[in-house]
């Protein structure tokens, strides 16, 4: 007997897979439209427009504006080189985990700094949207700094008179965008001229 098998799996794997490409060309258009128009508010029209789909056809791939943001600054980590940043955060030795965390935190923001300047940029032009989405994204930064701090207090690598808080401020200071753009663009350093600037100041101020 001659088993017939149903069209349905593959029919489902082909939607699935057009629905991924979707999702990429309008992340893309995303990131084109932040490249090219750095100062102007990136509307769900810009974006349907880029990426030659339809303004429904957006809100049914992410649900809405607030959540495509999410999705376009967890794709720019992803395309940038986020897994790399967390495996030297995973780096067995403290000291060398924040070493290397830096320099991986400096080549991400370095591999696409245009658009992150734009997204940046943003935040005033569409604080609910963009700025959620930064936000958010400022706020797993921030429990990192809390984590690697406890970490290097452990290791004793951390000067007494350095109170928890202060370690964690210095931390977040030194790996935002913001004082990397400074840096790099402003003072036109090499990326890793700003790691060791950036390791030059915490060992100054709170490294043994």
């Amino acid at each position: 007997m001659v088993r017939v098998m149903s069209p349905r799996p593959y029919q489902q794997r082909l939607r699935a897979e057009a629905a991924s490409q979707t999702r990429r060309r309008i992340l893309d258009a995303v990131h084109d439209g932040l490249r090219r128009h750095p100062s102007e508010a990136l509307t769900v029209d810009d974006v349907a427009r880029r990426a030659g789909v339809s303004r429904s056809t957006i809100y049914l791939a992410f649900g809405g504006r607030t959540q495509l943001f999410d999705a376009v600054g967890a794709d720019l980590l992803r395309r940038s080189g986020f897994d790399d940043v967390m495996s030297a955060v995973d780096d067995p030795d403290p000291g060398a985990a924040l070493r290397h965390f830096l320099r991986a935190t400096t080549r991400m923001y370095d591999a696409n700094r245009d658009v992150l300047r734009s997204l940046f940029a943003m935040t005033r032009l569409d604080p609910e949207a963009v700025g959620g989405a930064i936000g958010r994204m400022e706020h797993g930064r921030a429990h990192g700094m809390s984590l690697l701090a406890d970490r290097l207090a452990a290791a004793g690598l951390l000067r007494d008179d350095v109170a928890h808080d202060r370690v964690v401020d210095l931390l977040w200071l030194v790996s935002s965008f913001e004082s990397f753009d400074l840096l790099a663009t402003g003072r036109a350093r090499s990326v890793e001229a700003v790691a060791e600037s950036f390791m030059a100041v915490l060992r100054g101020a709170i490294l043994r």
